[in-house]
């Protein structure tokens, strides 16, 4: 509980609340401080200056009730500090030594501010010259208790501990609230992680609300396991198709063998149609496994690519015969059109294999009776074969669909074929590029580099 992000994030929010608000708070009172002294300096001084103008206009008088005095100041202290000795000017004022007072400041008419210790007591003072004629014949000290200084000072630290322990509770709730707020959705990711770490991917995300950080991440898990649920179902139809595909020609080469090994097939023409039925379903195996590790150096980039000078035209008509014979049985029209015949350095085998896989696609789809067109042109420094086919067209949800690996449209094949026709395009350093329209057939285009 303490180490969950639930405790620590109010935790550490209400403990930044407290030093920000402490910091402030002790910035506030030595300010208030400040202030308080200096006005209270200001108060004494302009009193002082008062004070003195009234004896000045007393002198010659026997004396000045000290009531008075102190209602004037309302009961402030008032102080005296003789410069000779046995000089009193007013009955009732205490006097001061004159230790207490700079002497120098004094003769130069200057007042002076000072802590004064009266009695056990702490005062706040201020020195004034008291001057008749060109005597001077002390100072007067007008004080004020340093207590009652520091009474204002607790005051305003009850009020700042009122509204700092107001703002700790607002805050806390604060806090609680955003915590919440935040990991609750980051408790729902964690649980749906912890389910997508089991293989359920099935799992139910917080919903995405706003545009925040949160919010994104859960959006992007949401995709995440989507994905992962896509990749292990096409894991499973990629094992379900290779175990159908590699069973059907294991399964018609047990048979002759069988047949072959038990005298069943006498007929030394009977005999060859087998081995020949054998040496096909052979190299169909040889295909699919090809197709699979051809795939995985792919995806690790440990595929090697060669590089020799390729006749374009050549090529193009070798994979075109490929297909002649299954043109005619299904009486599609089949056409190779050659605009250009350039040769260019690349990888030939590789590029035949793109070409039949996009020929092998393109008669899987397109229907009996339907055209298929096989054209090479060059332009730009580009050499372009293009695969076109009246099949039945790709919509946009399975435009990126077609080429992940284990993908297929209705269940059948491996899904391999046009994954490896990219990924082989990418690695000779061109690409392949689909222009297809529902029900009007699919166009494939292999650019390289001339």
């Amino acid at each position: 509980m303490l180490g969950s992000l639930r405790f620590r994030l109010p935790a550490l929010f209400l403990l930044g609340i407290l030093l920000a608000g402490l910091v402030a708070s002790l910035i506030s009172i030595r300010f208030f401080q400040s202030y308080t002294r200096a006005r209270a300096i200001d108060e004494l001084r302009s009193e002082s200056v008062g004070i003195v103008q009234l004896y000045a206009q007393q002198a010659g008088r026997e004396s000045v009730p000290y009531l008075r005095l102190v209602h004037a100041l309302g009961g402030d202290r008032v102080f005296w500090v003789p410069v000779a000795r046995g000089v009193t000017l007013l009955q009732g004022i205490p006097d001061v030594p004159a230790s207490t007072v700079d002497m120098k400041a004094l003769r130069n008419g200057r007042p002076e501010t000072i802590d004064l210790d009266w009695k056990g007591k702490s005062y706040l003072a201020v020195a004034q010259p008291l001057e008749l004629g060109d005597n001077l014949f002390g100072a007067l000290v007008v004080a004020k208790p340093m207590s009652q200084l520091r009474s204002r000072s607790v005051t305003l630290v009850e009020r700042l501990g009122l509204a700092f322990g107001g703002g700790v509770i607002v805050a806390g709730l604060l806090g609680f609230y955003l915590s919440r707020r935040i990991t609750e959705p980051l408790r729902k990711l964690s649980l749906a992680a912890d389910e997508v770490a089991a293989g359920q991917y099935g799992v139910e995300l917080p919903n995405p609300r706003g545009s925040d950080e949160i919010s994104h991440l859960s959006g992007r898990f949401a995709d995440m396991a989507a994905k992962l649920a896509e990749s292990e179902q096409l894991s499973r139809n990629f094992l379900m198709s290779v175990s159908h595909e590699l069973r059907t020609p294991l399964t018609a080469i047990r048979g002759h063998v069988s047949a072959l090994r038990e005298g069943v097939i006498g007929d030394p023409s009977m005999r060859e149609a087998s081995l020949g039925v054998i040496g096909e379903e052979a190299l169909r195996l040889e295909r699919l496994v090809g197709d699979v590790l051809d795939l995985a150096k792919l995806d690790a980039k440990r595929f090697t690519v060669l590089q020799e000078e390729v006749d374009m035209e050549r090529l193009s008509e070798r994979a075109y015969a490929a297909f002649g014979e299954e043109a005619r049985r299904r009486k599609i029209d089949y056409r190779l059109d050659v605009r250009a015949k350039p040769v260019i350095v690349t990888d030939g085998d590789r590029v035949l294999q793109i070409i039949v896989n996009l020929l092998s696609n393109a008669f899987r789809w397109t229907p009996e009776g339907g055209r298929i067109e096989l054209a090479l042109s060059a332009e730009n420094g580009s050499v372009s074969v293009a695969v076109a086919d009246t099949g039945p067209g790709i919509n946009e949800e399975e435009r990126d669909r077609i080429f992940r690996p284990f993908w297929s449209r209705d269940g059948g094949g491996t899904g391999l074929g046009l994954a490896i026709a990219r990924e082989l395009a990418v690695a000779l350093g061109g690409q392949l590029v689909l222009d297809s329209k529902p029900g009007r057939g699919s166009r494939f285009v292999l650019l390289l580099p001339g």
